[in-house]
């Protein structure tokens, strides 16, 4: 099989670009690929480094607040969008591929446009609880549409719930035992992870926080790479342990109780898949506000619980852990819970719909 796969500006994006190409390895020794992505984010270092073919188009997502210099950005954007779609139209008709895969970004606009006006099957992954704006653009030129949530409805596409593919491997990740991390005792362990770079917002009331958890539990604070230093000198509780940054997170998700995070749909497949009680803290400043409604999704079936930014502080940070980490029984129905999201092979369900329209 010749597979072309744009993705593009986030992890959120990409590492499930990633796991769809692993499935497809897998399965097809002789597959071919053709990584089509942006020429300023991620991916542009990501893919090559793992001997992905990669190729790079320069576009820019819209500014969605009216400003005079957003207005000039925005034109910009428009035009690179434009120039993008004639650059990859000649890319996708020399590759020839027998399918063309989005799986999120606005560079996955103009490839999965080009791609069906070209005569090509599409299928599109969509991550999240709503349509990204690059999905919503590509609606009439997909084929078919995979989801990650249950609950998700789409009119005028075929659609199938799937999942997410990277739910697959943080089942299948090695456990990260807590006394690799340096932590020895038997407490129950709380997780608070905020991405790779960290959140300011956050941040500031993690410092706030430090010597306020209880000293009956391990609290794990993966900082994020931007703030680690500004934690050194601030005093701790006896069992906080500070983190930069730890690759694999669900290795260590594995060992722990209890997560605090933000809702990105990533996150959220891999919580659901290896059962792991969770505090979301959605960010605020995504489109349309998707991360609380990925949370909501969950949170509404009593699978996790909610901590909005604007209610964020240190007392309501530490009582809203002590509320759960102190109550097995609500440890357990939250465990009950969340079984009732879990989807046993996302991979095995999208490549069997990519080989579908293949063999169409």
């Amino acid at each position: 099989m010749k597979i072309i796969i744009t993705a593009g500006g986030t992890g959120g994006h990409i590492y499930p670009a990633l796991a769809i190409i692993d499935k497809i390895k897998k399965e097809d020794k002789n597959s071919e690929f053709l990584y089509i992505g942006t020429t300023n984010r991620m991916e542009k270092d990501i893919i090559p480094e793992i001997g992905i073919p990669f190729y790079g188009i320069e576009v820019y997502g819209i500014k969605r607040q009216i400003t005079f210099k957003n207005i000039l950005f925005n034109i910009k954007a428009i035009i690179k969008y434009l120039k993008g779609n004639k650059f990859v139209k000649k890319k996708i008709k020399e590759f020839n591929p027998d399918i063309v895969i989005g799986v999120g970004g606005y560079v996955s606009a103009p490839v999965i446009k080009q791609a069906k006006k070209l005569g090509y099957k599409t299928l599109v992954h969509e991550q999240n609880s709503i349509l990204g704006l690059s999905n919503k653009m590509n609606l009439k030129y997909t084929d078919t549409l995979c989801t990650s949530f249950k609950d998700m409805k789409v009119d005028k596409v075929h659609y199938v719930y799937t999942g997410n593919p990277t739910s697959d491997n943080a089942k299948n990740i090695k456990k990260t035992e807590l006394k690799e991390l340096g932590i020895t005792n038997n407490k129950k362990t709380v997780l608070i992870v905020m991405g790779s770079l960290g959140s300011q917002t956050v941040s500031n009331v993690l410092k706030n926080s430090l010597n306020k958890f209880s000293d009956d539990y391990n609290t794990i604070i993966v900082t994020g790479k931007d703030y680690y230093d500004s934690y050194l000198d601030i005093e701790k509780g006896n069992n906080v342990y500070l983190f930069p940054y730890i690759n694999g997170l669900p290795s260590i998700m594995k060992s722990c109780d209890l997560m605090v995070t933000r809702a990105g749909a990533s996150t959220i497949s891999e919580i659901v898949s290896l059962n792991t009680p969770a505090i979301f803290i959605p960010s605020p400043f995504v489109t349309e506000n998707h991360q609380y409604k990925n949370a909501m999704s969950l949170v509404s079936e009593g699978a996790a619980s909610l901590l909005e930014e604007k209610d964020l502080s240190p007392d309501t940070l530490v009582g809203s852990i002590n509320e759960i980490i102190n109550d097995d029984n609500k440890i357990k129905d939250i465990k009950k819970n969340l079984s009732k999201f879990e989807i046993d092979g996302s991979q095995d369900r999208i490549y069997k719909e990519i080989v579908k329209l293949v063999k169409e």
